[in-house]
This record gives C-alpha cells, structure tokens and sequence, in this order.
C-alpha cells in the first residue's frame, strides 16, 4: 500500500476509456489504455491495452516482424497509472498533466505482439501529493512481458 492515507474519494471499480480521456491528457495515437478495472485508489489497478496490427507503430516497428516498442509498454503502465492518481486524487476533468521524472529497473521479458491483450499491473509505492512512485508490470497471457518503477510528477490544477 502506498504511504498515504486513503482519501474520502469513493472512485469507480472501474474507467472505461471515456472517463480515461477527462483524466489524462494524451489522445490517439498515443493513448495506449483502452480500460482500466480493480482500481483500489492510492494503492494499485489493472490497465488493458489490446495491441492490434493497424497501430501506426507497427509499420516501422519493424516491417514483417511487429513487436510492441518496449518503450511504449512502459509509456502504457504510466498512464495507467496517471488514471489511478487522477482518480485517487479528483482529478476527473481537471486538465491535470503528468510527467515522468525517472524511469528504473526495466526488464522486457517477452515480445508483446498485434493480437496480445496487455495487463497492465501498477502498484503505488509512494505518493498523495504531486510526485508519485510506482512499480509496474505488463503481463500477456499470465506471462511477464515488462516490468519496472517510475515516478511521475503530477501537474495539479490551481485551486
């Protein structure tokens, strides 16, 4: 459990990718959360990416072999992790920004391919104010594909 209180909060089980998008800012073709479930705020949640073949990555990542850019996984975990904050923090149509400020210990572990359906596990290790840390793993068929920390700040609205 992260090292802050739980907020009054009473946030949804689960975001589909409407309320994604009035959390976080990012949009096609770099909005990489389809839907995001078992969201216990301030602590962890399960984001959903399906990988299909008409991605724009995948005509140069690489032609005749598509694999999921690892950094892309990794961008993947955060947002999820962006929806986690933005819910445990109110943050629902804020216009809040979120910035990575250090990414560690990331190990690819398996290709994520176009027809794979990623989990994406994240856990908050520390957070409730405007910087957070978490550790993430992205899991395809029960099997490890990525895992790592980051931190992220949060650019929270004016009050």
């Amino acid at each position: 459990m992260a090292d802050t209180a739980p907020t009054a909060i009473t946030a949804p089980l689960t975001a589909d990718l409407e309320l994604i998008q009035r959390i976080i800012p990012h949009r096609y073709p770099f909005l990489l959360v389809d839907k995001v479930y078992d969201i216990v705020p301030n602590d962890h949640c399960i984001g959903v990416k399906n990988v299909t073949f008409n991605e724009p990555q995948f005509q140069g990542h690489f032609p005749g072999m598509p694999i999921f850019p690892g950094v892309m996984i990794v961008e993947a975990m955060a947002q999820t992790s962006g929806v986690l904050v933005g819910l445990s923090m109110d943050l629902v149509d804020k216009n809040a920004k979120v910035f990575f400020m250090g990414v560690d210990g990331v190990k690819f572990r398996r290709k994520v391919v176009p027809g794979d359906v990623m989990e994406l596990h994240v856990k908050a290790v520390r957070g409730g104010g405007k910087v957070w840390k978490f550790e993430g793993r992205a899991m395809v068929e029960g099997e490890l594909a990525c895992e790592a920390t980051f931190t992220a700040m949060f650019d929270l609205p004016k009050a």
